[in-house]
């Protein structure tokens, strides 16, 4: 018997629902509960009566898979809108990193020249070691740590993804 795998694709899901008690965990709970996976997760308060927030996802599936989860998560009652950033046209991502790495020597000044052309801050700094502050693509980020991998590496926080449709329409 063969088994044909489907083609995934990755997808930014972009959520307004109401602020609540338990939201997130029913949210999370139905990803768990089907066996997809969440490749990204943010959360953030938008109005200022702390009424709202919005819930950004990053997940990956077949195409009908990606439906079944939208239509799922519309059915929850404190869910306002779900919006697929990625089927609607252009919009805007980014995420923000913060990485430790060591060195002394010519992996210092290498470290410094490569978040020179990443455009990444340095946000701390001891006679070893820097932090750095990079916001950009997954992509951008991905690939910067795999380059600072080589150098020193030490340790990497990340915010995960956040999108917004350009253009005056809201999400």
């Amino acid at each position: 018997m063969h088994i044909q795998e489907e083609y995934s694709e990755r997808h930014v899901l972009s959520l307004t629902v109401t602020n609540e008690a338990g939201i997130l965990a029913r949210i999370a709970g139905l990803f768990t509960a089907r066996g997809y996976n969440i490749d990204s997760l943010t959360v953030a308060d938008i109005t200022d009566d702390h009424a709202i927030s919005r819930i950004t996802i990053v997940t990956n599936g077949p195409p009908k898979v990606i439906d079944q989860i939208i239509a799922q998560l519309d059915r929850l009652v404190p869910v306002h809108k779900v919006t697929d950033l990625t089927a609607n046209g252009p919009f805007v991502e980014r995420e923000l990193a913060l990485v430790k790495v060591i060195g002394t020597g010519e992996d210092r000044i290498e470290a410094l020249r490569l978040a020179d052309v990443f455009r990444a801050k340095v946000v701390d700094t001891t006679i070893e070691s820097f932090i750095f502050e990079i916001t950009g693509t997954t992509e951008k980020i991905d690939n910067f740590i795999g380059l600072m991998r080589q150098i020193g590496l030490v340790e990497v926080g990340r915010t995960g993804v956040v999108g917004l449709i350009r253009g005056k329409e809201p999400n």
